[in-house]
This record gives structure tokens, sequence and C-alpha cells, in this order.
């Protein structure tokens, strides 16, 4: 279900947004929907990002030799 808000800007903002979005065949509409629907959505590096740091988290406070290292950067860039 669709629901009405309203929202204030300039009007040269708002004549020129109508017009760059008339010119990519669409409106501000459309173009506010999208662009709320990504707004919502998590933010996936952030989450991708604190994953890596999890799972990475065995190392923490660890020491490895420089053949340990050598070893792991091979198995990563096989």
């Amino acid at each position: 279900m669709l629901k009405k808000i309203t929202l204030s800007a300039e009007q040269s903002l708002i004549r020129k947004s109508r017009e760059k979005a008339r010119l990519g065949s669409t409106t501000l509409n459309k173009l506010f929907r999208q662009w709320l629907e990504r707004y919502a959505k998590p933010n996936r590096l952030v989450s991708d990002y604190k994953h890596l740091m999890r799972k990475l988290s065995y190392g923490r406070g660890s020491s490895f030799r420089r053949d340990e290292l050598n070893e792991r950067c091979s198995i990563i860039y096989r």
C-alpha cells in the first residue's frame, strides 16, 4: 500500500529535478521511491565488514612467524 507524504524543497530544485526525471523517462515519485528503498536497506558494506572481522577474530592477539604468514597468504591467493 502506498502512503502519501509531503516534502519541502526549493522551487528551482524541484523544477530542475522534474526536468532531469522527464529526460530519464521517469518521475520524481518513482525516483524517490527507489531512493527510499535503497536508504532503508541495511548497509551491506558495513555488515559484510563486521562479519569478516568476526570471522578473523581468532587471530586477535596472536603472533605468527613469517613462514606461517606466507603459508596463509599462499592459501588465500591460489
